[in-house]
């Protein structure tokens, strides 16, 4: 089970590689999509930013072979593809 200080060790470990703009492909990372706190994500699908805890197009680079096996509050599960789930209202 992926704990709460385990995502933000990934998170930490993806600012300590130097991302400080939009997310670019790294070797050895992968974009995961729902991952990401609020205002914390590498990116968003679409326009604007994370609004949203979780948000199903935001993403965050995080070590290949991770993503989908991160859980996170509530039976979420990170992606590899963009999810429906926990967008901002309109």
């Amino acid at each position: 089970m992926m704990t709460h200080s385990k995502l933000l060790m990934i998170a930490l470990f993806g600012m300590m590689l130097g991302q400080t703009g939009p997310a670019v492909a790294q070797s050895g990372m992968e974009k995961c999509y729902g991952v990401a706190l609020a205002g914390q994500a590498d990116g968003v699908d679409g326009a604007g930013t994370s609004t949203v805890d979780y948000q199903g197009n935001a993403w965050k680079m995080v070590p290949a072979g991770t993503c989908t096996t991160l859980e996170l509050p509530q039976g979420r599960m990170g992606s590899l593809e963009p999810l429906g789930r926990d967008l901002p209202k309109e």
